[in-house]
């Protein structure tokens, strides 16, 4: 029998370590602090379980938890869409293609206090392009005194920031897909709405999944692009989990029941990827299954 060699595993040790360091500690740390009653640094109280109990009966919590996936799936549901039409659109070849992605791209490369800050201005009545428009319009705008369209205005501002990833994605699975397929459309006469149907989007399956993925876990983290432009306000409104837990962290200094809520944070993001992930598996084998009977 041939011997295994071992010394493979010394590959992978630096990835181990940072790891072990970026993740896995302060993991520990955020367990160990929430089962504590951290009275000061020298004094320490076991609770147990006490801190997740007070975490769930918390209603403004699961408030921000309702807006929170109320925010997430509006964004997957503009933004998807969105992304797979402007690929779609984009061209395919020569210096156009180039302009195009750089173009696309030009929104990612903004840091999220930077977004924040550009739509605070972009909106304001009086020196804003989009709030004076929608004044001169006579449309009663304000998204510092209306929750409604600070909830909008989040939520507008998110898809501009980040729709162009899930465009370079889709346009990533577009340029994969074989001209072969195309010719082969072209002669049975298929219509472009068949090209896409039967072609594109089951091609696109494994970067529309990732899409999908990243966009929802990086929504249901939103902190600073929200915290600049409204401050979580008006009231509430745009107070999703991520701020609510910084207010409980940084500004009540409660790191017992914050480390708790960041627990079961994690806890409910790892559970509603498993989901969404389980759902566009079962929806692409249903694909399959349908396109092979056809």
């Amino acid at each position: 029998m041939k011997p295994v060699n071992q010394k493979a595993w010394l590959l992978i040790l630096p990835v181990v370590v940072c790891v072990a360091f970026s993740a896995i500690l302060p993991l520990m740390t955020v367990v160990n602090y929430s089962v504590q009653d951290i009275i000061s640094p020298e004094r320490r109280v076991f609770v147990g379980t006490e801190w997740f109990k007070a975490v769930m009966r918390d209603e403004e919590l699961l408030d921000a938890l309702v807006r929170q996936i109320g925010f997430s799936l509006a964004v997957l549901l503009v933004e998807i869409p969105l992304g797979i039409a402007l690929a779609l659109s984009m061209p395919a070849k020569g210096w156009k293609a180039s302009a195009v992605l750089v173009i696309v791209a030009i929104s990612l490369l903004i840091p999220w206090n930077v977004v924040g800050t550009i739509w605070q201005i972009y909106g304001r009545t009086d020196i804003g392009l989009l709030g004076a428009a929608l004044a001169r319009l006579g449309i009663d705008y304000s998204y510092t005194g209306s929750a409604t369209d600070a909830w909008l205005t989040v939520l507008v501002m998110d898809v501009w920031h980040w729709t162009p990833l899930v465009a370079l994605l889709c346009y990533a699975g577009l340029r994969a897909i074989p001209d072969a397929y195309y010719q082969a459309a072209r002669i049975d006469g298929a219509s472009k709405f068949a090209v896409f149907r039967f072609i594109q989007l089951p091609k696109m399956r494994g970067v529309l999944m990732i899409a999908v993925l990243l966009r929802f876990m990086d929504s249901f983290m939103i902190y600073t692009e929200p915290f600049v432009l409204t401050g979580g306000g008006p009231g509430n409104a745009t107070t999703f989990l991520s701020q609510y837990l910084t207010q409980k962290a940084v500004g009540q200094f409660d790191l017992g029941p914050a480390a708790a809520f960041s627990l079961i944070y994690f806890l409910i993001i790892l559970l509603l990827c498993f989901i969404l992930y389980n759902w566009m598996q079962r929806v692409g084998t249903a694909d399959k299954t349908e396109a092979g009977h056809a």
